[in-house]
């Protein structure tokens, strides 16, 4: 089970290896495209000219994490909001998980505790919080039990709902194609 975008090679090796660029790829997921959100960790990294840790981006003064992340090209059309949150999700990693990505889930009991440690870090509400969950388990072998059901409908096999659902271009056109009408139907809803 892997995670293979359509980006940089090195990017996904970075995602493959590191929980830490994992999850900030997850946090820049809105409002951009899975290529663009799941590649700016690499970015961060050549822009800082290593991998940074949890506890490094945590202390980071923000004016400087902000310009780093305003850098053309931008890793996030929102560079200071964003910039400001995985630097919070990453206060949370050193908070509650000695600053290691992966123990927000190496030792989850449940699907249901996973599902709950995701959705306590900042910005994760319940569909994001699910989405990684989903994530998690589909491309990453983090199986606990109930996490399909954590999941919810992005846990579902055979379906191309998130990022979760991506193995190759097909699979990403379809992903794009459900969210597109997700938005439809939410649009169609607000009418």
């Amino acid at each position: 089970m892997t995670l293979t975008l359509p980006i940089d090679a090195e990017a996904n090796k970075l995602l493959q290896r590191s929980p830490l660029a994992l999850l900030i790829g997850m946090v820049l997921d809105q409002q951009i495209t899975f290529e663009k959100a799941f590649s700016s960790p690499y970015e961060l990294v050549k822009r800082l000219g290593h991998e940074p840790t949890a506890q490094e981006i945590a202390d980071y003064d923000l004016d400087a994490l902000t310009v780093i992340f305003a850098t053309p090209p931008a890793l996030h059309r929102f560079p200071k909001a964003m910039a400001a949150r995985v630097q919070e999700v990453c206060q949370a990693l050193v908070e509650k998980y000695e600053g290691d990505a992966e123990k927000l889930w190496s030792d989850a009991g449940s699907g249901k505790e996973l599902f709950t440690r995701v959705s306590g870090l900042p910005g994760f509400g319940k569909q994001k919080a699910q989405i990684f969950v989903a994530l998690l388990g589909k491309r990453f072998g983090v199986t606990p039990r109930g996490w399909r059901a954590a999941a919810g409908d992005y846990g579902r096999a055979g379906v191309h709902r998130s990022v979760a659902d991506i193995v190759d271009n097909d699979s990403l056109l379809k992903v794009r194609e459900h969210k597109q009408q997700m938005k439809a139907a939410a649009k169609a809803a607000k009418g």
